[in-house]
């Protein structure tokens, strides 16, 4: 068993919070890169152009990359033979966004009640946390912060299992088509298929923390991937929604089995600042 006092953690998700608020991972980095040499729109290359210019500026300042800097989702990997020490983990964990937010100069978006008291809580938290039982002594810490713009453009269908391979295309489309400019493209497409609804949902949002990029390990999944893309690149919304030959960098697939009577589908979008940082204790 090995211990890992609370403190530990929540200094090391103040820290997390702050980075990938103003530190935008280098896989992304470098696929907006080299998007920005296949764009073909002499404004889209522009717009290109400033991204990474606010790149470099939020990393070198050490200030946000976007104004909206989210609700924080939390991914935690608990080893089994970890024992938290000095308190809850949960409480660590939202202390840890408190003190990163209010420390890092952060933007506050949570409000207490989604109906009937939306009043900020004033310090981002809670934070939405997932938590999965590992072998081992580690501690994984992800932090994701998740704004609103790509948040609000996310979808899930419970398709029939007639509808297929065709159907699970269509709605994907659909879904980044009706999106246009609203999530801030060039987009990540996360995609999460089967489960349940929780699950597929679950599926998509983790699949935007996948290296920008990288195709799926099962090859026919990968071909979808590659597939979905090309057909995005052609629908012409372009950098930012104002027209282009990129408006997405990547699509990721997650896949989960499910019941021979469903076939559930989330598309969850994330804008080009792909924001996500982790740590292991």
């Amino acid at each position: 068993m090995r211990n890992i006092p609370v403190q530990v953690i929540i200094q090391t998700v103040k820290n997390l919070c702050i980075e990938a608020a103003c530190n935008l991972p280098e896989d992304v980095e470098e696929l907006i890169k080299a998007n920005q040499a296949r764009e073909e729109s002499r404004f889209g290359k522009y717009i290109f152009e400033q991204m990474i210019e606010n790149i470099r500026l939020a990393r070198e300042e050490n200030q946000a990359m976007c104004q909206d800097t989210g609700i924080a989702v939390v991914y935690l990997e608990v080893g089994q033979d970890v024992h938290i020490t000095g308190g809850s983990l949960v409480d660590a964990v939202n202390e840890g966004v408190r003190q990163g937010y209010t420390q890092g100069y952060l933007r506050k978006s949570v409000v207490i009640d989604p109906v009937f008291n939306r009043k900020n809580t004033g310090d981002n938290t809670p934070a939405v946390i997932h938590t999965e039982i590992v072998p081992g002594d580690k501690l994984k810490i992800m932090v994701v912060p998740k704004g609103a713009g790509s948040e609000n453009m996310g979808a899930l269908k419970m398709l029939k299992p007639s509808d297929g391979l065709d159907g699970v295309k269509d709605f994907i489309l659909k879904t980044v088509r009706e999106a246009g400019g609203n999530p801030c493209p060039p987009v990540i497409v996360g995609v999460g298929i089967g489960g349940t609804m929780e699950k597929a949902t679950l599926l998509a949002k983790k699949a935007l923390t996948r290296k920008a990029g990288t195709p799926h390990p099962d090859e026919k999944y990968a071909a979808l991937e590659k597939e979905l893309l090309e057909k995005i690149n052609e629908m012409g919304i372009g950098p930012q929604g104002l027209g282009g030959k990129i408006t997405a960098l990547a699509v990721h697939i997650e896949t989960y089995p499910t019941h021979i009577a469903t076939l559930p589908v989330t598309v969850n979008l994330n804008c080009h600042a792909s924001r996500h940082r982790e740590a292991i204790l």
